[in-house]
């Protein structure tokens, strides 16, 4: 039922604010009525008692009617009070209720439709960037729905129920009383324009100034290393200076509206005074009714005054949900849940036929790869940086959809499978692991949906020579690993994340670089444990040391995007070629550390 309410939201939001408030409003909008019914009561019941003023004024003061329970006025006066207050709180509760779901549901369904975009999305959208819209943004939708709505409802209350209320005693006064409205309207207009495309470059600066003490923070310990620290604090001083620019131009906005509006709203309270007092002098109006109209005239202009503020936010709101709507409109990935074919367990059969594929137009990372890997079979890949090593096996879990040619898996075409149907029966280690900030135990059982046994953990643990660095440990697996595995070294990592892709049971195993940031000793280790593991199952390993490609099905070695070479260990090394030249270079520089060490 949630997902379904989430998907309808962006499915249905419109590009335009004031359709989406509606859309979005939808299930609370009888909270939001009564908020605003009671709102306009709260206003009805301050309003109605200076009437209860008026009349002991000019009924009771004024002619020394004393024989009225005066008690009984103050009973009515005070009840009123209290009906009014009552009001308020039940407008305020039943408004931040409404609001607070709203807003719950926009920033669960943003959340889940930030983790289906497609990876070329998260590619070039920069992470400060979504936490802003995430949080920033949403929080100031919420505000339209807290505050800003019931602050445009009290507007409207206020100016009907006191006009009329002044209209009762003297329609020349109330007529009077809103000369000035138009002019307010129309600088508020013109200021809502221009404030809000303030606001819109406000925002945005500020997502950069966010990107870039993100970018800062998770790279912290090489800005350390480097010695970076001033180029940093320029880089952000640079943008922080632009923000300050954006917010000294949005302040200008303010500025101006704010003495113009004051100049306007005051002269109209002067000039409505002014008058009332000529009409309570000439007996037109009783001196009660001069005194109510004193602040039943501010309750009308006080609200025109209000109004520019509300509009400040209302654009910032605006903004904000357009802000939100681009995230939401953007295209998740095709097929993602879709199929027209699924098997509960995959041979690992795979047969690439002219395979072309580009990140951006025109410039293709992979080029007529033609390739047969039979079930169970190893397949290693080398070559210099940028060759096209991970952009193929980025294909497999459909990370990325190829271009042209064909991909078959076990006879059928890869984008016949759905994508999340893929990447449960493919295990992957990248070259750069993530770890959570959670336990060891946690970040090992992270991609299963069953309950896992401490044995089976311990079991994938040991088969990735993590096992015994683990229990070396105080809190051993349920030692808590910091964000991004802080606390652990390099090796560790991968190690951990070779653990969790194990756990999977894969019929499809990638090891991107996996023992990159290990030891001689501890990657012999764990060639020695993935030689077990990896029977049976279709395996593809990039590495740049030979010593981990040597007992390969077939070794593909790749310049350019291309396959320039295949074959076997033996086979390779006694062709020239690129193969051959690493080989002798490896080997030359461990045979100068062995002199060395001797």
């Amino acid at each position: 039922m949630v997902k379904t309410r989430y998907k309808k939201i962006r499915s249905t939001l419109s590009d335009s604010p004031v359709k989406g408030y509606w859309q979005l409003s939808k299930g609370r909008r009888c909270s939001l009525f009564f908020a605003i019914l009671c709102q306009g009561l709260t206003a009805l019941c301050f309003t109605l008692s200076f009437f209860i003023v008026q009349f002991f004024i000019d009924s009771v003061l004024t002619r020394e009617n004393w024989s009225f329970p005066i008690l009984t006025i103050a009973i009515i006066f005070v009840v009123l009070h209290i009906f009014s207050g009552f009001f308020s709180f039940l407008s305020g509760r039943e408004g931040a209720r409404a609001a607070e779901s709203i807003t719950r549901s926009i920033r669960n369904s943003l959340f889940d439709h930030i983790q289906k975009l497609s990876f070329s999305f998260h590619d070039t959208m920069k992470t400060g960037e979504l936490i802003q819209r995430s949080t920033s943004d949403v929080d100031a939708v919420r505000l339209f729905f807290s505050e800003q709505v019931m602050g445009m409802a009290g507007i409207a209350f206020l100016f009907i129920i006191n006009f009329t209320a002044i209209f009762y005693y003297s329609w020349r006064l109330a007529l009077l009383s809103s000369i000035v409205i138009p002019l307010v309207l129309i600088v508020s207009r013109n200021f809502f324009k221009r404030i809000f495309s303030s606001y819109n470059a406000y925002q945005e600066q500020d997502a950069k100034v966010s990107s870039v003490l993100q970018e800062n923070l998770s790279g912290i310990r090489i800005v350390r290393a480097f010695a970076r620290d001033e180029f940093e604090k320029e880089k952000f001083n640079d943008e922080n200076i632009r923000k300050f620019t954006c917010g000294k131009k949005l302040m200008l906005n303010h500025a101006l509206y704010w003495p113009i509006s004051h100049i306007l709203c005051g002269l109209q309270t002067v000039f409505g005074i002014l008058i009332a007092c000529i009409m309570t002098i000439n007996g037109s109006i009783t001196l009660g009714v001069l005194l109510v109209y004193c602040t039943l005239v501010n309750r009308i202009v006080w609200p025109m005054q209000h109004m520019g503020r509300l509009l400040a936010l209302l654009s910032r709101s605006a903004v904000s949900y357009k802000r939100i709507v681009e995230i939401l409109k953007e295209k998740e990935e095709s097929s993602l849940g879709k199929s027209t074919y699924r098997k509960k367990v995959i041979n690992g059969e795979l047969i690439f036929k002219n395979v072309w594929f580009s990140y951006e137009k025109e410039r293709p990372v992979l080029k007529g790869i033609n390739l047969t890997v039979l079930p169970g079979e190893v397949v290693a890949l080398v070559g210099e940086a940028g060759s096209g090593k991970t952009s193929l096996v980025s294909l497999l879990p459909r990370f990325y959809d190829y271009d042209q040619g064909e991909i078959l898996l076990d006879s059928r075409p890869l984008n016949e499978y759905s994508k999340l149907h893929l990447r449960e029966q493919i295990g992957l280690v990248e070259q750069e692991p993530f770890l959570f900030s959670l336990s060891i135990r946690e970040n090992i059982v992270y991609g299963m949906e069953r309950e896992v046994t401490a044995e089976e953990v311990e079991s994938v643990a040991k088969a990735a020579a993590i096992h015994s660095s683990i229990i070396d440990f105080p809190q051993k697996y349920d030692t808590i690993v910091g964000e991004k595995g802080v606390t652990l070294s390099g090796g560790q990592k991968q190690r951990i994340a070779i653990a969790r892709a194990l756990l999977k049971d894969p019929r499809i195993l990638i090891l991107d670089d996996s023992t990159s940031s290990v030891d001689a000793e501890t990657e012999e280790q764990i060639r020695e444990t993935l030689k077990k593991v990896m029977k049976g199952r279709t395996t593809f390993i990039i590495a740049h040391r030979i010593q981990s490609l040597m007992n390969a099905d077939t070794i593909l070695v790749f310049h350019r995007g291309e396959i320039i070479q295949r074959g076997t260990h033996s086979e390779l090394v006694k062709k020239d070629g690129f193969y051959k030249k690493i080989f002798e270079l490896q080997t030359l520089i461990e045979d100068e550390l062995h002199r060395e060490l001797s």
